[in-house]
């Protein structure tokens, strides 16, 4: 009877587990409008996705399967699919399910017009494929797309793209800030993942003070140790990865003759190091380390309630 039991139990476990849901909506953008040469085109988007695919189902994270993972590239990464995809993402979440959000891509910034960016007045938006003409999606389309999903649920999203720093919400006052030590300052030659805005959300922008258009932001090694942040939000529904701060610029380089979204790069091969029972806190201080031995001076943001950032990655 034990023995009948035991099973029984064992069983149930094993449905419930596999009743989560576990899906991953990657979008990479190599090739900008028009098709073909011609449009800000990046080169190290697609590969990204390829590479946290590999990453996600390697880990046993996210299945490699059709029902469990969206990806979208170059011409199919539209605005409107990119949004399609982030209610799919979502649709149906409940807790304990787990939920990705990767975007690799062109980052930029527009004139805040709903007044929720009472620091500097300006929205990080990520740039489909489309942007020159669908427009861009602002960190408040990314919010809205994720209101409805409940605490319980997993979702961590990942921006490898300028100004992702804040790229899922307002940035309303001061932030709270850890300080880890970094590596002495190295100028790399990459290519900023940064596009200047169509003129109609870019014009109202033009008589602000502005961040170089390319290359990396350099910032001063006494000054590292403030520029690191671990960003405590309370009450937040997702955890975000960003790939640089609000107003920096995130590279992209050949590396090993591929080129790559470094801060993607680095992301999923500390992963697959460390494996899945690493925490939030400890992937992020390994993922910024090894940008910044790699000579990088873009700083990732890891953004999160203090009991996410605490938790194992991706629970």
């Amino acid at each position: 009877m034990a023995g009948t039991w035991l099973a029984c139990e064992a069983n149930f476990l094993i449905d419930e587990e596999a009743a989560m849901l576990r899906k991953a909506l990657l979008v990479g953008v190599n090739d900008y409008a028009p098709i073909g040469p011609g449009g800000p085109d990046l080169r190290g988007c697609v590969p990204d996705v390829r590479d946290m695919a590999h990453t996600l189902n390697a880990l046993n994270i996210v299945p490699a399967t059709p029902a469990s993972m969206k990806i979208l590239t170059d011409s199919r990464a539209t605005r409107d699919n990119i949004l399609a995809g982030l209610k799919w993402l979502t649709k149906g979440a409940k807790k304990g399910d787990t939920l990705i959000f990767h975007y690799s891509g062109h980052g930029t910034q527009v004139a805040d017009i709903s007044g929720d960016e009472m620091i500097d007045h300006r929205d990080e938006a990520i740039c489909p494929h489309d942007f020159a003409t669908a427009g861009v999606i602002t960190d408040d389309d990314v919010r809205r797309a994720l209101s409805g999903v409940s605490p319980g649920v997993n979702l961590d999203v990942l921006l490898d793209s300028c100004f992702s720093g804040t790229g899922t919400r307002e940035l309303r006052g001061r932030l709270m800030v850890t300080d880890p030590e970094m590596e002495e300052e190295t100028v790399v030659m990459a290519t900023s993942r940064y596009v200047e805005p169509p003129i109609d959300y870019g014009y109202f922008l033009e008589a602000e003070p502005w961040i170089p258009k390319r290359g990396i932001m350099r910032v001063p090694t006494e000054e590292r140790a403030e520029e690191r942040r671990v960003v405590v939000v309370p009450g937040l529904n997702h955890v975000l990865w960003a790939g640089c701060r609000d107003n920096q610029t995130s590279a992209e380089s050949s590396v090993g003759g591929v080129y790559r979204g470094i801060f993607t790069y680095c992301f999923c091969r500390v992963l697959r190091r460390a494996g899945i029972g690493i925490t939030r806190r400890r992937l992020d201080a390994l993922v910024s380390a090894d940008i910044a031995a790699m000579g990088y001076s873009q700083v990732p943001q890891l953004e999160a309630t203090v009991i996410s950032i605490a938790e194992k990655v991706f629970t």
